[in-house]
């Protein structure tokens, strides 16, 4: 079990510094200059010598290399550098606007998981065709839909027409309701489709007619002996959609005009403001492997055939 987890910890960090590398070569290579697109406006009058003073005050001034090992370093000791946009250093930022995005994350994947168990469930214990099929095509369409347009619709149903959640003002709870719902609906559906798959296939198994004989209830074989044997894969597809919820908050978080995580991520982009777009990326990447490495921690616990392979 320790040389298991010592290999897991060992591909999550090779993981992060390819993700850190990657990200960091491919802003390197956006065209245009940030630090020239932001301080080169005569209306700043600022001297070509003030501007050169800025750049280096950057590290734009470093070979390609030595700008790498500069901001990796700076990484590795919790030094994201300065906010070429608004010269504030990146961490103040992240932290300004990480928890508002924590909140809305981890509400929307309780919600997505909620409906997801509940789908699957239904569609395992339902015994009519039409209904079980109704019940399993619910994921396709909840996967097909754009998290914008589907925010949009959630506006202009739940707060102009039925002015049931408003948009501007209300308690945090209530601004917190739709924006919940928008990244919860598309992200239920592969764990859904996972979950209602596996319950399929544990259906098929040998030991289910067994405990059935034994005088079980359909809802006790499928709740205690077929939902549990399913739980794994859909572990593994839940912690891949937790990772993901960062990336999806961009398009939510601007569409109710939350200031998160995802409203930063526009902002840098906007203005091209390149250590806040590395660090962005980062942590997306570090939430992504931290939660996956969770999981597969977990799965030798819960399955013993798994712990002695390990």
């Amino acid at each position: 079990m320790t040389g298991y987890l010592l290999r897991r910890v060992g591909q999550a960090a090779l993981v992060l510094w390819v993700a850190f590398t990657a990200s960091y070569v491919l802003l390197q290579l956006l065209p245009g200059d940030s630090i020239l697109i932001k301080f080169q406006n005569p209306e700043l009058g600022l001297s070509p010598q003030q501007i050169a003073d800025i750049r280096a005050y950057y590290g734009g001034g470093l070979s390609p290399v030595a700008g790498y090992l500069h901001t990796l370093l700076g990484f590795l000791n919790g030094g994201f550098g300065y906010s070429i946009d608004t010269g504030t250093p990146v961490v103040e930022r992240l932290a300004e606007a990480l928890p508002e995005t924590a909140k809305l994350a981890s509400a929307a994947f309780l919600l997505a998981v909620l409906i997801a168990v509940v789908i699957a469930l239904a569609a395992g214990y339902s015994r009519t065709s039409w209904l079980r099929g109704a019940l399993l095509s619910v994921p396709s369409l909840f996967i097909s839909v754009p998290a914008f347009w589907l925010g949009i619709l959630l506006i202009q149903v739940f707060s102009f027409r039925l002015k049931l959640v408003p948009v501007i003002g209300g308690s945090a709870t209530q601004q917190l309701i739709l924006p919940v719902l928008t990244l919860a609906v598309p992200i239920s559906a592969p764990i859904a489709q996972v979950l209602a798959r596996g319950i399929d296939e544990v259906y098929t198994q040998p030991f289910v007619p067994v405990v059935a004989a034994k005088g079980a209830s359909r809802w006790w074989i499928l709740w205690r002996h077929v939902a549990r044997n399913a739980l794994l894969p859909t572990l593994t597809v839940a912690g891949l959609t937790f990772g993901e919820l960062i990336a999806g908050s961009v398009v939510t978080e601007t569409v109710f005009g939350r200031n998160g995580i995802g409203r930063l991520t526009e902002q840098a982009v906007n203005a091209q403001d390149t250590p806040v777009m590395l660090a962005v990326v980062v942590l997306a990447t570090t939430v992504f492997v931290l939660v996956n490495l969770v999981v597969d921690v977990l799965f030798p616990l819960l399955d013993p055939r798994l712990k002695a392979a390990a």
